[in-house]
């Protein structure tokens, strides 16, 4: 399987006026933009995508719902309440390999610091690697099979300005 690991765009900031609720910040107008752009540098990598599976949070959701317009993959957007903030990394895993078992190219959309925590357990089997994803940043993974452990091998990891560039 190739997992990437995909951090929500840039986000509208804790306290913006009128948003009351950290769940329901969306994404700015450059947030929006800079994500079409790194979801166009993924097609221009040669990606395809199986599933993208995201958190419902509004910003993560934004994020999500532009990486499948611009594959043209709408259908294969499904969300998970897991990859929320504060979200179960090992309910995680158990949904994705029992509501989609057999997909090669999956795309987790989430939030910091989860994300890097998740990536830091599949590869080393300890959340507490330091690594950190940018807003927009893609972490590609290979995985054999997906455990709660040590399972990955990393394969890239690419900030939002390398994948603006590379569309």
């Amino acid at each position: 399987m190739n997992l990437f690991l995909l951090r929500h765009a840039i986000a509208v900031p804790h306290g913006y006026p009128g948003i009351d609720r950290d769940g329901d910040r969306p994404l700015t107008p450059k947030g929006e933009k800079k994500m079409r752009q790194i979801a166009e540098g993924l097609v221009a990598l040669g990606v395809t995508l199986d599933l993208i599976l995201s958190s419902p949070l509004v910003r993560a959701r934004q994020t999500a719902e532009i990486l499948a317009k611009v594959f043209d993959e709408e259908e294969k957007l499904k969300y998970s309440d897991h990859l929320a903030v504060g979200g179960d990394p090992r309910m995680l895993i158990n949904d994705v390999n029992q509501r989609f078992g057999a997909v090669d190219n999956v795309v987790l959309v989430g939030h910091e610091p989860s994300l890097s925590e998740l990536v830091s357990v599949l590869l080393s089997g300890d959340p507490g690697l330091p690594f950190t994803m940018k807003k927009g940043g893609v972490c590609k993974l290979a995985v054999d099979k997906l455990i709660y452990g040590r399972c990955a091998t990393f394969e890239w990891l690419l900030t939002p300005a390398q994948l603006s560039r590379i569309s």
